[in-house]
């Protein structure tokens, strides 16, 4: 690992002006290629106190073994030479984006004598025209077959295009009138390469002329009585309405634009976009990333835009590009974009209405996108099996825990505090067995705190207490273990497995050291010492083991990594949903919610029949009992609890200073008085 300061370049070397920059590793090779509009400000960011950068950053300056620069003239030219660079020396520090599949494009080969229709993947190759990615091969094949009725471009093989013209005889194709048979000379060479640019006319959203011409053909020819060419014309106009109808109008105006989202963790990054032509969606489009560099959503654009427009010229690039977020160098990207397309091109964010709307739904591709790609990663049993293997090594357990429990703590500024654990079995979650606590300040009979605050420590510490206690008095159960003095004795034996029965190989805290820390205390307090430990911290994706000023840092590419990062989400999830629900009830929680054994449906009653709880309040016993449902026991039991609760003070109109007399009934399930929601 090398000191930065060891190939720092002195402040008066490098000059003040734009250019893009390169870090090289002991070897030579490249591996980071970075532009700036100031070579100068920009490189002594990365010099800097190593433990003040990024981590990222840190790692990629502490392998480098040196630094160097180009200078140019303009911010786009910085621009291109970044791209290209990248491109050349694949930098291991650089933000790359693979496809998370190949997606088919309609291509129109115009590179040859007869241009052929047909379905193309991988790289683009020069003189070819492409239409799509489409998110499936049959959809563009559908197309073509509706399309080849009206444009009989040749679709064939080279060898079976080859074959015909020997033979004399057109393929079935040919016959059934959708292939113009240019091998046996039907058409000209000519003729065909007018059917080709044509075809590839609608394609590109050059369809009402085309349409409106068809139409007159069709009406000249009606009123000539030439009926059966009229019939053709109808069809055809009819094939090309269908296959314009399977892709919805999704902005109104004929817009011709692509639209890129982002949806992203600590570590992965997705892509996803839609290339809108004439207001349809013609194509999709996804990549997946690791973000192995310190960026953000605006770099991640930037990144995209270079890769999904870095071979592009011409109309492959949009007269509009949308995005979620600006890259920094916006006014320099939109000139790069301009010089690929040969015209004016608009990079902005979109604010309202249709074009807005479709952002968000590309937004949701890309959130499932990244979804689809962790769950493939999860689900796989070869990349289970090495992920546990992975966190066994790096955290030195004799062998693969197969049942992980993860806990985290929830709360919203102290009030409310919940915690959840979850359990993943042979690396996949069992949800059966998740469990949530709440947090009371005290663990069997020792009172611990108080329970008021933002103390996650302390709730962690009380919440392993709890599953473990239990898991003792289970074992207790079955005669492995005597509980303590003063503990709880073991629950009656029914034949049923226990809720806490099973031990984990592995305890996984959201947290850091004090976490950490706190849970270990409550095992050791316990007296178990065959189950290990660990934190994964969110900011920076560490794995903190107990006793150690150091975290773990386990690859960046780790199977292990993910998988502690999805056991720790789920429980972070849990965790949160327990905790909405926890408040969202106590929000809407009245003195009629304090009565035991009063359901939501003599609740409602209660209430219709006095029209609020102040007038409940105030009845006699008899009164209550005049309710359906309601007995003397139960009248007496509502009148003792109403009597308990504390009745808010009036309603003041603060401009007259008039008391306010509430006599609207409360809506079923919350409280009619105003202090008791507090």
């Amino acid at each position: 690992m090398a000191d930065p300061s060891s190939y720092r370049p002195q402040p008066g070397q490098i000059p003040d002006s734009p250019g893009v920059y390169r870090f090289r590793d002991e070897h030579r090779r490249v591996i980071y290629v970075g532009k700036a509009k100031s070579l100068r400000q920009r490189l002594a960011n990365y010099f800097q106190d190593v433990a003040g950068l990024h981590p990222r950053t840190a790692t990629m300056v502490t392998t480098a073994a040196s630094v160097e620069w180009t200078v140019v003239s303009t911010e786009v030219e910085a621009l291109q030479l970044e791209y290209s660079w990248i491109k050349e020396y694949d930098p291991r520090f650089n933000v790359k984006y693979r496809d998370d599949k190949s997606y088919p494009s309609l291509a129109v080969t115009l590179n040859e004598e007869y241009p052929r229709v047909q379905v193309m993947r991988g790289p683009k190759k020069k003189g070819v025209r492409y239409f799509g990615p489409y998110a499936h091969a049959w959809a563009i094949r559908e197309t073509v077959d509706l399309m080849l009725r009206v444009f009989p471009v040749r679709t064939c093989s080279a060898g079976v295009f080859k074959r015909s013209a020997q033979i004399g005889r057109p393929c079935l194709l040919g016959y059934i009138g959708k292939c113009s048979a240019p091998c046996v000379g039907r058409v000209t060479p000519q003729e065909h390469r007018e059917l080709a640019e044509d075809f590839c006319d609608f394609m590109a959203g050059r369809t009402g002329a085309y349409l409106s011409r068809l139409e007159q053909e069709m009406r000249i020819a009606a009123e000539d009585m030439e009926y059966e060419k009229a019939a053709r014309l109808r069809d055809d106009i009819g094939a090309l309405r269908r296959a314009m109808e399977k892709n919805a109008v999704v902005l109104a105006d004929a817009t011709d634009a692509d639209l890129i989202a982002v949806a992203e963790d600590e570590l992965e990054a997705a892509v996803q976009i839609f290339h809108v032509r004439g207001g349809r969606v013609r194509g999709q489009r996804g990549w997946v990333t690791d973000k192995v560099e310190a960026v953000d959503t605006a770099g991640l654009v930037e990144h995209a835009l270079q890769q999904l427009y870095g071979e592009e010229q011409g109309e492959a690039v949009p007269k509009e590009v949308l995005v979620p977020a600006l890259p920094e160098d916006t006014p320099a990207l939109a000139q790069w974009l301009a010089g690929r397309r040969g015209s004016q091109v608009s990079l902005r964010i979109p604010q309202r209405g249709d074009k807005k709307a479709l952002m968000e739904t590309v937004h949701r591709n890309a959130q499932q996108s990244l979804a689809l790609h962790k769950t493939k990663r999860a689900g796989d049993l070869t990349t289970r099996s090495r992920a546990l293997e992975e966190i066994a090594e790096a955290l030195e357990l004799d062998g693969a825990p197969l049942r992980i429990e993860c806990f985290d703590i929830s709360h919203l500024q102290g009030d409310d505090v919940v915690a959840s654990m979850v359990v993943f079995e042979d690396g996949l979650a069992r949800k059966s067995e998740y469990r949530r606590f709440q947090i009371k300040g005290r663990v069997g009979d020792t009172q611990v705190w108080h329970g008021e605050g933002q103390d996650d420590v302390r709730s962690m510490h009380e919440v392993v207490s709890r599953r473990f206690r239990r898991y003792l008095l289970e074992k207790s159960r079955t005669g492995e273990w005597d509980p303590q003095d003063g503990e709880d004795g073991p629950p009656e034996d029914d034949g049923k497995p226990k809720r806490f029965a099973y031990p984990p190989q592995l305890v996984v805290v959201d947290g850091g050291r004090p976490q950490v820390a706190a849970a270990r205390r409550a095992l050791d307090e316990l007296g178990i010492d065959d189950v290990a430990v660990c934190g994964l911290a969110k900011r920076l994706e560490e794995v903190w083991l107990p006793g150690e000023d150091d975290p773990v840092v386990l690859p960046r590419t780790s199977e292990g990594l993910y998988l502690l990062q999805r056991v720790r989400d789920e429980a972070h999830r849990f965790a949160i949903q327990y905790q909405r629900s926890k408040r969202g009830k106590r929000l809407k929680s009245g003195p009629l919610d304090e009565v035991p054994g009063l359901g939501e449906s003599r609740k409602q009653a209660l209430v219709k029949h006095f029209g609020s709880v102040k007038k409940l309040r105030q009845a006699t016993i008899d009164q209550i009992c005049e309710v359906p449902g309601i007995g003397r026991k139960t009248a007496e039991t509502v009148a003792a609890a109403l009597a308990r609760a504390v009745p808010a003070g009036p309603a003041v109109n603060t401009a007259t200073g008039e008391i306010i007399e509430d006599e609207n009934p409360a809506p079923a399930g919350a409280s009619s008085e105003r202090g008791t929601e507090q």
